[in-house]
């Protein structure tokens, strides 16, 4: 026997599609002002509060966005996720992490939708 398909899943993925996609410009201010605080803060490592919440706010990217259509700015952000997971860590390797934060925020920018990462 046949399973029904419902007539309104595709139009209700559309709608969750489009409303995540009003959610990232938000999300992408929101990790930039936590790469401000970080970047802020005195000395060689921001504090361990400030990394957390960059850290959160790249996780919920990473894990959300390629449900959405959006499988290469999750994977960016799960990559850099990993990079601020090692600092919080290892408390080394902070400098690394600034340029690729700002190299997502700037891509995300013309195209968080976009299939290649440059």
């Amino acid at each position: 026997m046949a399973t029904p398909v419902d007539p309104d899943f595709r139009a209700r993925l559309a709608a969750l599609n489009e409303k995540f996609a009003a959610t990232v410009p938000v999300t992408m201010e929101k990790i930039g002002q936590a790469l401000a605080a970080c970047k802020a803060a005195p000395g060689d490592l921001p504090p361990e509060a400030d990394l957390h919440q960059l850290h959160e706010l790249l996780h919920g990217v990473a894990g959300s966005a390629g449900t959405f259509g959006f499988g290469m700015l999750g994977q960016q952000a799960r990559r850099i996720e990993h990079m601020v997971r090692g600092v919080l860590a290892e408390h080394t390797g902070w400098p690394a992490v600034i340029p690729e934060v700002e190299q997502l925020l700037k891509w995300a920018a013309r195209d968080a939708q976009a299939t290649t990462y440059e």
